[in-house]
């Protein structure tokens, strides 16, 4: 399954996601910080959608209330 999730409040304008059998195939962040949303993505490579949820969401970023993991929490919704 693919997602493809449009993000709010951070910097980064798209989030793309494989996941297949709840498990997280591959992250792609366009936009945002490079270095972090890649690392990011290369740390839940593997991992439950369940459990990458549960680490990331509620994730502030200066004080926006959001992050860009949280916002990878919030595409990741879509594919329970």
């Amino acid at each position: 399954m693919t997602i493809e999730y449009t993000p709010r409040g951070v910097c980064s304008r798209k989030i793309v996601c494989e996941v297949e059998n709840g498990i997280i195939l591959s992250v792609k962040f366009t936009g945002g910080c490079n270095g972090n949303t890649q690392g990011i993505a290369g740390l839940v490579k593997g991992m439950k959608v369940e459990d990458v949820i549960a680490r990331l969401e509620n994730v502030d970023c200066g004080g926006r209330g959001t992050s860009c993991p949280d916002q990878l929490a919030k595409a990741l919704r879509q594919a329970l």
